[in-house]
Protein backbone atom coordinates (compact mmCIF):
# COMPACT_ATOMS: atom_id res chain seq x y z
CA UNK A 1 0.00 0.00 0.00
CA UNK A 2 1.44 3.33 -1.21
CA UNK A 3 0.43 6.23 1.50
CA UNK A 4 -2.99 8.20 0.84
CA UNK A 5 -1.99 11.80 0.42
CA UNK A 6 -3.47 15.32 1.52
CA UNK A 7 -1.77 17.48 -0.82
CA UNK A 8 -4.27 20.21 -0.89
CA UNK A 9 -3.23 20.49 2.63
CA UNK A 10 0.41 21.67 2.12
CA UNK A 11 -1.12 24.09 -0.28
CA UNK A 12 -4.03 25.68 1.79
CA UNK A 13 -1.99 25.60 5.51
CA UNK A 14 1.55 26.39 6.63
CA UNK A 15 2.56 23.25 8.63
CA UNK A 16 4.64 23.59 11.72
CA UNK A 17 4.58 20.40 13.61
CA UNK A 18 3.21 16.45 13.11
CA UNK A 19 2.05 13.93 15.05
CA UNK A 20 1.44 10.08 13.91
CA UNK A 21 -1.86 8.21 15.57
CA UNK A 22 -3.83 5.29 14.89
CA UNK A 23 -6.78 5.45 13.44
CA UNK A 24 -9.88 3.29 14.46
CA UNK A 25 -11.33 1.14 11.73
CA UNK A 26 -13.68 -1.96 10.59
CA UNK A 27 -12.54 -4.49 9.09
CA UNK A 28 -13.57 -3.66 5.69
CA UNK A 29 -12.35 0.33 5.54
CA UNK A 30 -9.27 -1.07 6.50
CA UNK A 31 -9.02 -3.52 3.62
CA UNK A 32 -10.73 -0.44 1.45
CA UNK A 33 -7.39 1.74 2.53
CA UNK A 34 -5.10 -0.83 1.85
CA UNK A 35 -6.45 -1.03 -1.51
CA UNK A 36 -6.04 3.11 -1.71
CA UNK A 37 -9.74 3.30 -2.17
CA UNK A 38 -9.92 6.86 0.51
CA UNK A 39 -9.22 10.02 0.62
CA UNK A 40 -8.35 12.52 3.38
CA UNK A 41 -8.66 15.22 1.05
CA UNK A 42 -11.36 18.25 2.92
CA UNK A 43 -11.05 16.51 5.96
CA UNK A 44 -10.08 17.93 9.53
CA UNK A 45 -9.16 16.44 13.55
CA UNK A 46 -11.54 17.63 15.78
CA UNK A 47 -11.29 17.24 19.57
CA UNK A 48 -14.37 16.31 21.14
CA UNK A 49 -14.31 15.16 25.15
CA UNK A 50 -10.96 14.72 25.25
CA UNK A 51 -10.60 12.67 22.01
CA UNK A 52 -9.40 12.95 18.16
CA UNK A 53 -11.96 12.25 15.76
CA UNK A 54 -11.43 12.23 11.92
CA UNK A 55 -14.03 14.03 10.26
CA UNK A 56 -14.86 14.28 6.36
CA UNK A 57 -12.22 11.45 5.22
CA UNK A 58 -13.89 9.32 2.81
CA UNK A 59 -13.24 5.34 2.57
CA UNK A 60 -14.73 3.75 0.11
CA UNK A 61 -16.31 0.13 0.00
CA UNK A 62 -13.79 -2.54 -0.23
CA UNK A 63 -16.41 -4.76 -2.26
CA UNK A 64 -19.46 -2.37 -3.45
CA UNK A 65 -21.80 -5.33 -3.86
CA UNK A 66 -20.88 -6.60 -0.33
CA UNK A 67 -20.72 -3.81 2.26
CA UNK A 68 -22.93 -4.09 5.02
CA UNK A 69 -26.48 -1.67 4.63
CA UNK A 70 -25.43 0.78 7.25
CA UNK A 71 -22.00 1.49 5.43
CA UNK A 72 -21.44 5.34 5.54
CA UNK A 73 -18.26 6.22 3.78
CA UNK A 74 -17.93 10.12 5.29
CA UNK A 75 -18.55 8.74 9.24
CA UNK A 76 -16.30 10.18 11.74
CA UNK A 77 -13.80 8.13 12.65
CA UNK A 78 -11.45 7.95 15.93
CA UNK A 79 -8.15 8.22 16.14
CA UNK A 80 -6.09 6.63 19.24
CA UNK A 81 -2.86 8.99 20.55
CA UNK A 82 -1.91 9.01 24.28
CA UNK A 83 -3.12 11.35 26.45
CA UNK A 84 -0.27 13.41 26.65
CA UNK A 85 -0.15 14.11 22.76
CA UNK A 86 -3.71 14.74 22.82
CA UNK A 87 -3.46 17.46 26.03
CA UNK A 88 -0.20 19.07 23.88
CA UNK A 89 -2.07 19.23 20.85
CA UNK A 90 -5.14 20.58 22.31
CA UNK A 91 -2.58 23.81 24.26
CA UNK A 92 -0.99 24.37 20.96
CA UNK A 93 -3.82 24.48 18.74
CA UNK A 94 -5.82 26.69 21.35
CA UNK A 95 -2.77 29.30 21.76
CA UNK A 96 -1.84 29.96 18.56
CA UNK A 97 -5.25 29.26 16.54
CA UNK A 98 -4.18 26.60 14.55
CA UNK A 99 -5.91 24.04 12.50
CA UNK A 100 -5.39 20.42 12.85
CA UNK A 101 -5.25 18.72 9.45
CA UNK A 102 -4.82 15.09 8.21
CA UNK A 103 -1.73 14.98 5.73
CA UNK A 104 -1.40 11.40 4.64
CA UNK A 105 -2.85 7.45 5.72
CA UNK A 106 -0.17 4.96 5.38
CA UNK A 107 0.29 1.40 6.84
CA UNK A 108 2.98 0.45 9.35
CA UNK A 109 3.52 -2.61 10.21
CA UNK A 110 0.16 -3.90 9.13
CA UNK A 111 -1.32 -0.80 10.99
CA UNK A 112 -2.95 1.77 9.76
CA UNK A 113 -1.57 5.57 10.71
CA UNK A 114 -2.71 8.56 10.19
CA UNK A 115 -0.43 12.12 10.20
CA UNK A 116 -1.67 14.32 11.44
CA UNK A 117 -0.31 18.58 11.08
CA UNK A 118 -0.83 21.45 12.90
CA UNK A 119 -1.30 24.29 10.26
CA UNK A 120 -2.32 28.25 10.24
CA UNK A 121 -4.50 28.69 7.34
CA UNK A 122 -2.49 30.44 4.45
CA UNK A 123 -3.94 33.55 2.69
CA UNK A 124 -4.62 34.26 -0.20
CA UNK A 125 -1.51 36.35 -1.06
CA UNK A 126 0.80 33.26 -0.13
CA UNK A 127 -1.07 31.15 -2.07
CA UNK A 128 -0.73 33.02 -5.08
CA UNK A 129 3.38 33.25 -4.15
CA UNK A 130 3.74 29.21 -3.71
CA UNK A 131 2.27 29.13 -7.26
CA UNK A 132 4.88 31.44 -8.31
CA UNK A 133 7.55 29.38 -7.17
CA UNK A 134 6.40 26.61 -8.70
CA UNK A 135 6.00 28.08 -11.68
CA UNK A 136 9.31 29.54 -11.55
CA UNK A 137 11.00 26.09 -10.59
CA UNK A 138 9.06 24.55 -13.77
CA UNK A 139 10.37 26.68 -16.08
CA UNK A 140 13.84 26.36 -14.64
CA UNK A 141 14.00 22.65 -14.67
CA UNK A 142 12.40 22.73 -18.44
CA UNK A 143 15.60 25.20 -19.44
CA UNK A 144 17.86 22.69 -17.88
CA UNK A 145 16.73 19.72 -19.07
Amino acid sequence: MESIQNKKAYFDYEISDTLNAGIELLGHEAKAIRSGKASVVGSLVKIYGGQLWLVGATIGPYQEKNTPKDFDPRRSRRLLAKKSEIIALVGQASSKNLTLVPLKLYNKRGKIKLEIGLGVHKKKTDKRETIKKRETERQVRKHIA
